[in-house]
Order: structure tokens, then C-alpha cells, then sequence
């Protein structure tokens, strides 16, 4: 088993754990639950959820650790190889199938508290997403999240291009539709000349329509590109949950993402080397330098903070299918077997994918709870403190949005299309080379049927 987690530890974290030390100790108290959260944002409402867990199991007490996005998948599996790991944690669609596979997750099914889950207390499909090929659930629902283009409004306004143009921007892979017309509009080189006007000068640009997330090999174009290929019917695997052939050789994707990459050849959306790795579409819109910034509705309180905006959300645009699309996650919580009271961590998670819990989080307004109830009241609160946050719900109630690819081996899966997708984005590979990509994953999926 070690050995097994330790492969996926230098699949996953190579060189990340030099950086970021060794997993933490682990809370053995008798009634102490460790619980493990990456988002900062949204633990004060987890620990409003946690005191009044507390209040009604006396002698349970929850310890909440939070880490960065990347410490914290490098110290669970190193937690994993030490016998460090926490009890309970959140987990990602993306990351549980390997951890199925190393049996390092215990089935909810198997605890009392959580084996009447009822799925049909979340959102559609929120909790089949999180049942194993052997039909048993490894995770309680918390909360999921679309995508759309956050903006400053000030900044469209004085560009002259309005929220309605906004709301209703078309695309496609050939020209782009109305959405390549607006983020070349909104470009601006260094001279003051915009994308769209005679002697724009792609080779000096000061502000790009476009913010830039990256190649997006890493959750295949959640932020990045995904919102585009989804809508033209197309799915990275031949099913999913737990498909066993990946679509990446196909001639209409890779047309696609001929297209998206080529925006940086137009000036319109920066490469990676003007921002490099560690600044996404948040850093490029709160510094100006970028207008529309992709990204998904777990950001909606960082954007919030941006200084003197009149932050406002843009649906994706609609596609050649007639639709809009984005990708759909959702995050749940589960169970390691190293929780030294497995039934006591089996009641914190059925309580944080509870009515009571989840209306706090909502409350707090930084994501969408996996409660409908829970979602109507988090609308409501952004609503109340100026914000439509609709382009993100639409997708839920018109049902446009897909779910992440989920399969197995998604460490191995990781390791072959990060460095893949980031070779055609800074321009060593043509999108043809996806193809190649796409048969090195097949053959991997196929050895390891």
C-alpha cells in the first residue's frame, strides 16, 4: 500500500514538498476530529459549522488545518505514506478516483451517520459524481461551482461596450463570434490603439481583453477553455464517470484549441511568458492589465476585493450547439481510514453536508452550498450586496454545465497533459500534437483495466 502512495506522491508532488516540509502531525486526542481544507475564504464558515457541531456531540471536538491549493495535495499524500493523514478532508472530483484505488478512503456507506445520504438532497448529480466503480459513496456533497468572466464595469463602460452585449456574446471556432470581437475591442497596446483598430500592435500590448489561466492541462481547461469545446458536443472521455477512452484526437477540439491559443498570437490574451506561472486571471484583473478573467464561482469573494471595481459577472458565450457550456464541479468531503473514530468523523461530514451547515455556508457568500435551498440563499445574499451572480447559476438551471473528467489513474493522467497542453500553449508543440498526447493516455488506461 505504502509503495502505491508513494508512487503517487512523486507523481503528483515532485519538488513540491521541499518547498512546502513534511506532512503535519496529526491530532490523536480522543474526540478531536482533523479536518483538512485548501480555501481560506471559506474556512470561518466551516468553523461557524464546527462550533455547532461541537455544541450538540459534547465530548467531539473539530480541528480545522487549512493549507494552499498546491501544500495541500502534497502534504495529504505525504500524510498518507506517514500514517499522518487528517480524518476528514475535502476532496476533489479530479483527485478521489486515485484515492479509491489505494484505498486510503473509507466508504461512507459503511458509517452509520452517512449511509442514509439521500442524493436527491443536491443539486442533480452532485452526489452520483462521488460513488466508485463499485457503487459505493466516498464523499458527501459540500458545494459546487461554474464558470464566467469576471470585470470591473467601469472599465467596459468606458471602452463602450455594454452589459447587454455582455450577456449575449456568441462563439465559435472559426472567427470567434461576437466574444473575439469584444476581447479585441477591449484590447489595448501601449500607444492607446485597441485590438480591433488599424495599427494595433500585438507586440505591445497594455491591456489585454483576455486574462490568461494558463495551458489548462492540469483540470483539462476548467478555467481556461473548456466553456468553448463544451459546446460543441464534445466530452474529453467516451463516458463519464469512469471512462476508458479520452477524446483529445478529436478534429473539432483540436480546431478549438487552435483557436484559443491563437489568441495570444493576436494580442488578445497574454502568453505565458508576460505572467508567467503564479498570476492568474484574479492577478491580471485587479492590476488592469486584463479585462475579462476567466475563472469559476469559488472566486467571487477575492474578486470582490479588488479596489475601486464595479465588479460584475459575464456569462460564457453561446456556441455552436446552441448553448452555453461550463464545466461543472463539485467538491465533497470524505473519510481517510487513518481517522482513529471513523464514526465520529462519519458525523462531521454528514453535519457539513447537512440543511443546519449548509445555510451557514451560504451565509457566508463565498460559494454555492450543494443544497438547492442552500444555493437559492447564497444567491440571494450576493444579490443583496450588489452582485448578479446568475451566469453562474444559469448553468445549473438550464443544465449547460458538465461535469470534470473523472477516471482512474488521474495522478498518471496529470502527469502526461500538464506539460502536453503547456507545450502548445507557449508554442513547441502544434495543436496536433494532441493526438500523440491522447494515445499515451489511452495506453495507460488500457494497462491498467
Amino acid at each position: 500500500m505504502k509503495s502505491k502512495i508513494a508512487t503517487l506522491l512523486a507523481l503528483t508532488t515532485a519538488g513540491a514538498l521541499l518547498t512546502s516540509g513534511c506532512a503535519p502531525a496529526r491530532t490523536d486526542d480522543a474526540g478531536v476530529i482533523d479536518y483538512w481544507l485548501w480555501d481560506s475564504a471559506q474556512q470561518p464558515g466551516y468553523q461557524a459549522c464546527a462550533d455547532a457541531f461541537e455544541a450538540a456531540n459534547p465530548g467531539l471536538k473539530v480541528k480545522i488545518t487549512q493549507f494552499g491549493w498546491d501544500d495541500y495535495w502534497s502534504k495529504l499524500t505525504a500524510g498518507f505514506i506517514a500514517d499522518q493523514a487528517p480524518d476528514v478532508f475535502t476532496n476533489h472530483v479530479g483527485k478521489y478516483p486515485q484515492f479509491v484505488d489505494l484505498q486510503v478512503l473509507v466508504p461512507l456507506d459503511d458509517l452509520q451517520a452517512t449511509q442514509s445520504i439521500n442524493d436527491s438532497d443536491y443539486a442533480p448529480g452532485l452526489a452520483d459524481l462521488w460513488k466508485g466503480q463499485d457503487g459505493k459513496r466516498y464523499g458527501v456533497p459540500k458545494d459546487w461551482d461554474t464558470v464566467g468572466y469576471f470585470y470591473d464595469e467601469k472599465v467596459t463602460d468606458a471602452a463602450g461596450i455594454t452589459r447587454e452585449q455582455l450577456l449575449s456574446m456568441d462563439w465559435n471556432p472559426e472567427d470567434g463570434g461576437s466574444f473575439e470581437k469584444i476581447i479585441a475591442h477591449l484590447t489595448v497596446d501601449t500607444a492607446g490603439v485597441r485590438g480591433d483598430e488599424p495599427g494595433f500592435n500585438k507586440n505591445s500590448v497594455a491591456v489585454y481583453g483576455l486574462a490568461s489561466e494558463g495551458a489548462g492541462g492540469e483540470n483539462l481547461g476548467q478555467t481556461q477553455w473548456g466553456a468553448y469545446t463544451g459546446t460543441l458536443g464534445w466530452s474529453p472521455l467516451d463516458k463519464n464517470p469512469w471512462g476508458t477512452r479520452f477524446n483529445l484526437d478529436d478534429p473539432e477540439f483540436q480546431k478549438a484549441m487552435a483557436w484559443y491559443y491563437g489568441l495570444v498570437d493576436k494580442g488578445y490574451m497574454p502568453s505565458f511568458e508576460v505572467f508567467g506561472r503564479n498570476s492568474g486571471s484574479y492577478q491580471q484583473v485587479a492590476q488592469r492589465k486584463a479585462v475579462l478573467g476567466m475563472n469559476g464561482s469559488w472566486m467571487i469573494s477575492t474578486f470582490a476585493t479588488i479596489p475601486d471595481a464595479k465588479l460584475a459577472v459575464a456569462p460564457t458565450p453561446v456556441g455552436p450547439s446552441g448553448q452555453r457550456s461550463s464545466p461543472l464541479n463539485g467538491l465533497a468531503d470524505s473519510v481517510t481510514r487513518f481517522a482513529e473514530d471513523k464514526e465520529a468523523a462519519g458525523k462531521w461530514v454528514a453535519y457539513m453536508g447537512s440543511h443546519e451547515c449548509q445555510m451557514k455556508i451560504a451565509e457566508a457568500g463565498v460559494v454555492f452550498p450543494a443544497r438547492p435551498e442552500a444555493t437559492q440563499r447564497s444567491v440571494e445574499v450576493r444579490r443583496e450586496a450588489g452582485l448578479d451572480v446568475s451566469p453562474f447559476t444559469v448553468h445549473v438551471e438550464e443544465g449547460t454545465g458538465f461535469t470534470l473528467a473523472v477516471t482512474t489513474n488521474a495522478a498518471d493522467i496529470s502527469a502526461l497533459t500538464v506539460p502536453g497542453f503547456e507545450a502548445v500553449f507557449v508554442g513547441q508543440q502544434d495543436v496536433s500534437s494532441l493526438t500523440e498526447l491522447n494515445s499515451q493516455i489511452n495506453r495507460l488506461l488500457q494497462l491498467t483495466q
